[in-house]
């Protein structure tokens, strides 16, 4: 337990809400605009997306940034509600997933993560790392909870556990939905994006002690 028990359950988010909008606005619209501003922040990142020559299976896109930074910004249920809406708008229609490289637009549809046609299961080969967010969001969004966010070490060590857990769902889901071996699931689903990853992750964890340093700063001043 990284924080006396009464600032349990606190986020950096909380403190990012401005003081007159929260004066005169109920907790539950506090929490409505917090919520609809991690599901954006996901969708902006599904917008940055892109295929690299060597894996047509798998984009580049920062929604990872998005649903793991949100997640330590909202806390648990919040980050569980922004991932959920997210994905909802996606399944009844709207172009909020990554891009589809086959057909040149934004993904979206239930289709995306599983369908059934003919008598047969499909699932999409981004699917998995679809609902790995979901997971995510929620495992680093308790850490955060916990405190895990205000120092450098906890903050990489919550990035990375969210990570792991989005690649723990999303190649093998990723192999069944292609037929690939063990081999090729990581050849096309992991180590294309190793680095990159790193480098949100590192972004991601340095921006929240700096974000909570701010917030201490701020309140010692007043």
């Amino acid at each position: 337990m990284r924080v006396p028990p009464f600032e349990r359950g606190i986020t950096l988010g909380d403190f990012l809400v401005p003081i007159r909008v929260g004066e005169r606005a109920a907790s539950w619209q506090r929490h409505l605009l917090m919520i609809a501003v991690g599901t954006l922040l996901i969708i902006l990142g599904a917008r940055i997306s892109f295929y690299l020559p060597t894996d047509p299976l798998v984009p580049v896109t920062l929604q990872t940034f998005g649903v793991l930074f949100g997640g330590a910004l909202l806390g648990f249920r919040r980050a569980l509600m922004s991932v959920a809406l997210y994905l909802l708008l996606g399944f009844v229609g709207l172009p909020v997933f990554a891009l589809d490289q086959a057909t040149g637009v934004y993904r979206s549809g239930l289709g995306t993560v599983i369908s059934i046609g003919a008598g047969h299961l499909a699932l999409g080969t981004t699917g998995g790392y679809l609902v790995g967010f979901l997971f995510a969001g929620g495992l680093v969004g308790r850490l955060a909870e916990l405190g895990w966010d205000r120092r450098i070490g906890g903050s990489i060590a919550a990035m990375l556990l969210g990570n792991i857990v989005i690649y723990v769902i999303g190649i093998p889901w990723l192999m069944l939905a292609a037929s690939l071996s063990l081999s090729d699931g990581l050849k096309y689903g992991l180590w294309p994006f190793v680095v990159g990853d790193l480098v949100k992750l590192a972004v991601a964890a340095g921006l929240l002690p700096v974000g909570w340093w701010l917030v201490r700063r701020r309140s010692s001043d007043l």
